[in-house]
């Protein structure tokens, strides 16, 4: 069995979706000849705890904790929040904020930390796995990212050991959707920019979870990227008689940002209902996670409020009962320049979960192909008015008819399982290759 020396910020108790990636590759690695060997914080700043995503470790698999040294306390105090709050990914805004004090620490957070509030473990993990390496060699390593200081503590490894080296990215670096927001001094970018090629050149193979961000790094750093999408686990969706809702009930799972608050589509369902008292009547909006605060302030302006449910966080097996059990699961894409290339991992869940996916997002995105080629649901364009609404009723009218039902198109190709047979066989080429 070779061993492979996994370096990951997310790691269970760890909940939320930065999460799940890596455990899964973990759980199937041995099937394919592969003994993961897990390096993560002891003590890190994630979102959640979801305790129920112990059962999917592997048994005896070696996790090495290291502790870490995070701004987040003062950052906390600077801008006025409770130190056991947590601090928001995205952008994400649950309540208002001083816009001064909100810009300042902004922009620390772009320029201080570079690339990320991470990265002052940077280099007492690479000391301390060079000293490890040494007595516990391994055949091959994964950083994956973000946090991207995860990257640059598997290139300081590289260039001292030259182990094989696969870089993942779950999502882009430079390319992020929240990057033009951080509000970057000249000589940032520059260093951003110049760290990010540094990791693109240098891992042995890069992994990404979408075709059009394949493209996006390709225009950074020409070479060959390997695209392995996110996916589910048909070990999670053994749900007996899962009853579906009564209501005619859109969910969505996950987190939900500014740039994922699509206007257009609450403004639709208001007229719907100012038109249609049978679809205000039976119309039930969820929402399953962290929410932006300009969410609901949508939801209020057009009188939505009365029919949504708001659920702060679920474990993550309780999520997939509540996706089973959804007449319609809304994706909600981020309406930013990367979004060609957006495949939330939740997509992946909504396809196993077999109920019709409503989305809002570029009809020619890596989402929308997804979703087609998988004959699960319907996509509309940000600002589609007419095909928000006609999709809407056509979503109800199957529903009124009791013939709104799962979807059967073919996803075996995104299973967990086969997933990791991919990300195996890479390891087995950058191993053989050293």
């Amino acid at each position: 069995m070779k061993k492979v020396l996994i370096i990951t910020y997310y790691w269970p108790p760890s909940g939320g979706a930065g999460v799940q990636r890596w455990l899964k590759f973990a759980k199937y690695l041995r099937k394919f000849g592969w003994e993961p060997v897990i390096y993560t914080p002891e003590n890190p700043e994630y979102p959640e705890a979801d305790e129920s995503l112990f059962k999917d470790i592997p048994s005896g698999i070696e996790v090495i904790k290291k502790p870490i040294w995070e701004p987040y306390n003062a950052y906390k105090r600077f801008i006025g929040q409770k130190k056991e709050e947590k601090i928001q990914a995205g952008f994400l805004s649950v309540k208002k904020k001083n816009p001064v004090i909100e810009n300042i620490s902004v922009w620390i957070r772009g320029n201080l930390f570079i690339p990320d509030a991470r990265n002052f473990w940077i280099k007492p993990s690479i000391r301390f796995l060079l000293k490890y390496l040494a007595e516990y060699p391994v055949d091959a390593m994964v950083s994956t990212g973000p946090p991207h200081s995860m990257h640059l503590i598997a290139l300081g490894v590289k260039n001292k050991l030259n182990i094989p080296w696969l870089a993942d990215f779950r999502d882009p670096w430079t390319g992020i959707d929240f990057y033009h927001q951080l509000k970057l001094t000249n000589q940032a970018d520059k260093k951003h920019h110049r760290l990010e090629k540094e990791v693109l050149s240098k891992a042995d193979r890069v992994t990404i979870v979408s075709w059009n961000w394949a493209l996006d790094f390709n225009q950074l750093f020409p070479r060959h990227y390997d695209v392995i999408t996110n996916g589910y686990d048909p070990d999670d969706f053994i749900i007996p008689d899962q009853k579906v809702a009564k209501t005619f009930e859109l969910t969505h799972i996950g987190s939900l940002n500014k740039d994922r608050n699509p206007e257009l589509l609450w403004k639709v369902l208001a007229e719907i209902c100012f038109e249609n008292a049978s679809f205000r009547d039976d119309l039930k909006l969820r929402f399953i996670g962290k929410c932006d605060m300009s969410l609901f302030q949508c939801l209020e302006k057009y009188q939505l409020l009365s029919r949504t449910e708001k659920i702060e966080y679920m474990p993550h097996e309780e999520v997939l009962k509540e996706s089973a059990g959804s007449q319609v699961l809304l994706l909600l894409l981020n309406n930013t320049p990367n979004v060609m290339g957006i495949i939330p991992g939740k997509l992946f869940e909504y396809l196993a979960t077999r109920r019709p996916i409503f989305c809002i997002g570029p009809t020619d995105g890596d989402s929308a192909r997804i979703i087609l080629e998988a004959r699960a649901g319907i996509t509309c364009n940000f600002d589609d008015k007419t095909s928000m609404k006609n999709a809407l009723l056509e979503l109800y009218g199957r529903y009124k008819q009791g013939s709104l039902q799962n979807q059967e198109g073919e996803i075996d190709s995104f299973s967990r399982k086969g997933l990791t047979e991919k990300i195996s066989s890479l390891l087995d080429e950058i191993s053989e290759t050293r």
